[in-house]
């Protein structure tokens, strides 16, 4: 059923509905990629929550692709939409920062201040000896929430700027000091890093 079926003017049909289509694509797939990240990172409720408006919004899209087939514009609408949709689902992620990841950070010269600073904030680390190519060296690991990665960075950056490290995510975490920092946030409640027995 074409709701717009009525409607039948050069200005709806060579603006209005590719502008609607347009927005249509970036929604679902902005959703569609949130989806993904999601289902990557083991949300296995929220994953099928958001995957039902995901295909629900494509379909109303492609039905008017479908009862527009001589409109070019609705095409290109159509792709652009499904770009632009990438682009915000993957700012949004970021945005929201969910889950843990992983940092490692290799010194040549270890400054116990930092561990110190970094403790102060409330986070965990480990340290080790190492060798690297000149010589010894310190590695220090810590496992943190995502959404706090640019405040553990800044700690870590004003004692040692020049620090290399990699951060990479972490599919699944159990421990104590994320059992006891857990937020109530519906992104908290549904991850499966943060239940008790995962």
């Amino acid at each position: 059923m074409d709701i717009f079926a009525n409607i039948d003017t050069p200005l709806f049909t060579y603006v209005v509905l590719p502008l609607l289509i347009f927005f249509a694509r970036i929604t679902d797939q902005t959703i569609g990629t949130l989806r993904l990240i999601y289902s990557a990172k083991g949300f296995k409720y929220l994953a099928p929550f958001v995957g039902f408006f995901e295909s629900l919004i494509w379909l109303t899209a492609i039905s008017q692709i479908m009862q527009h087939l001589d409109n070019i514009y609705c095409y290109l609408a159509f792709a652009g939409g499904f770009a632009m949709g990438n682009f915000f689902g993957i700012y949004l992620e970021q945005k929201i920062s969910i889950g843990v990841v992983l940092v490692r950070i290799v010194f040549q010269n270890y400054n116990l201040q930092l561990g110190s600073n970094l403790r102060l904030a409330g986070y965990g680390f480990t340290l080790f000896d190492g060798e690297g190519k000149d010589g010894a060296v310190k590695m220090l690991f810590s496992t943190i929430n995502r959404r706090d990665l640019k405040s553990f960075l800044r700690i870590v950056q004003d004692i040692n700027p020049n620090a290399f490290y990699t951060i990479e995510d972490v599919r699944q975490v159990k421990g104590n000091v994320f059992e006891k920092t857990k937020r109530g946030s519906i992104f908290s409640r549904s991850n499966p890093q943060n239940r008790k027995g995962a």
